[in-house]
């Protein structure tokens, strides 16, 4: 064993001179094929520590070829699922990115080997440690990475905050993906560089195409946003899966995606960019073959008051399987919020129909109690989505909206206007007639 190692000493030796002179002449093929041939030899003699030593020591040796510390990085990542155990390639991982570290020629090696590194100390359960090592690395500044590594990389990270449950970076490095980039269309990407460009490299085999990354960006992001429960961003995420051309032509993957669309849609509150989606989705075609989640949607749109008993009895059989089907993507939350929705909706519809009414009567439309009705309405005023003024010691509720002085003056100049068209135009008529008549009389 000792010769063994003895003879190896002496061949790295051997080759380490051979390099040297390689190395002093700017021999770049020359100094590659030295810098692989050691990285080879340690391999073939299973030393892996000396492998890691030689792999120092190449890189700090004095006006070291970019070239050669390049192929040599990239050969011995070669080795790393080579390697008898964990330890030996967590040392040489470490050892590779070690050398690569700040090396700009190096960069896009860097990023793979920390990604390895990160998933083995995920996968001994380490998450915080896994998430520190993937926030180090900046992928979206490498010019010559493949764009869907890029993005692939990135997800990576916001996954890894996810589990962790750190919502804030997760959110801040979900914003270095433009959702612009999955709407590319990749036959139209590989024009010839420009000149001065790096050559973009070809992305592995493992990294999922690009829609398939456009799933998985706004699965994660789901799982962002089902942490605020911001209903309606959940169901804009949805929509975006759902428009994806392999989702959209098979009925088994758009129906379930379908119906948590709908859902999100009820119990996302009533605004401008909730109306505009519910009635898109109420155009699609493929609702007409889930029914019930038409009918749901079509009492939102309808202006009708909605009994949440009867609304409830009909849905909540859906809303169960729903909950039970996604892992409790319907939160207990949901049921409350859905009933809230009602209620809001309820009360717009009233609003639409009376400029005052008793709170007495509000109360009985809404099936809630007269404080339940006051808080709700307060509530809906308070988040300006209605406006109303409450007369509490009459009991009476004003919809109608008080004007200020120049808007009751515009409505009078409005009005004066109106006007005096009517008596010009009525002037115009009478000496119309007059004109004829007299015409008539001199014939």
């Amino acid at each position: 064993m000792e010769g063994d190692s003895t003879n190896l000493d002496a061949q790295i030796e051997s080759l380490l001179n051979v390099e040297k002179q390689m190395r002093l002449a700017s021999d770049v093929a020359g100094t590659r094929k030295a810098v692989i041939d050691i990285v080879e030899l340690c391999y073939k003699a299973g030393a892996w520590k000396t492998l890691n030593d030689q792999i120092v020591l190449l890189s700090k040796r004095r006006g070291q070829l970019k070239q050669a510390i390049t192929a040599m990085v990239q050969k011995a990542m070669e080795y790393i699922d080579l390697t008898p155990d964990m330890d030996t390639r967590i040392e040489l991982i470490k050892t590779l990115s070690g050398v690569s570290a700040g090396k700009i020629y190096v960069e896009i090696e860097r990023a793979r080997l920390i990604k390895r590194l990160a998933k083995i100390k995920e996968e001994q359960g380490k998450i915080e440690e896994a998430a520190d090592l993937m926030q180090e690395v900046a992928v979206e500044t490498f010019g010559s990475m493949a764009k869907t590594e890029k993005i692939a990389f990135i997800l990576e990270q916001v996954r890894l905050c996810l589990d962790r449950q750190d919502y804030v970076r997760a959110q801040i490095l979900s914003r270095k993906i433009s959702t612009r980039v999955f709407d590319a269309d990749p036959s139209k990407e590989k024009k010839k560089p420009k000149e001065g460009d790096n050559i973009v490299q070809d992305a592995p085999l493992e990294i999922p195409s690009l829609l398939e990354l456009k799933r998985i960006y706004y699965e994660l992001m789901i799982r962002y946003y089902s942490h605020n429960n911001d209903y309606l961003e959940i169901c804009r995420c949805y929509k975006a899966i759902y428009d994806i051309p392999a989702i959209k032509e098979d009925p088994a993957k758009w129906t379930p995606i379908l119906r948590k669309i709908c859902w999100y849609l009820v119990l996302a509150p009533c605004d401008p960019m909730q109306s505009s989606l519910l009635n898109s989705t109420l155009e699609d075609k493929n609702l007409s073959e889930i029914p019930n989640f038409r009918l749901l949607l079509k009492q939102l749109v309808t202006m009708e008051v909605i009994q949440w008993t009867s609304l409830w009895t009909f849905f909540k059989e859906e809303y169960e399987n729903e909950k039970n089907l996604h892992g409790g993507a319907l939160g207990d939350k949901a049921a409350e919020d859905l009933k809230l929705r009602v209620i809001e909706h309820n009360i717009l519809v009233v609003s639409k129909y009376y400029s005052r009414i008793t709170l007495k009567r509000l109360a009985s439309l809404l099936c809630l109690s007269l404080q339940e009705a006051e808080k709700h309405l307060s509530d809906m005023v308070n988040s300006k989505s209605l406006i109303a003024k409450i007369d509490r010691p009459m009991g009476v509720v004003s919809f109608s909206t008080a004007q200020d002085s120049n808007g009751i003056l515009n409505s009078w100049a409005t009005n004066l206007e109106k006007l005096l068209d009517l008596v010009e135009k009525s002037c115009h008529q009478i000496h119309k007639e007059t004109m004829i008549h007299k015409a008539v009389l001199k014939a």
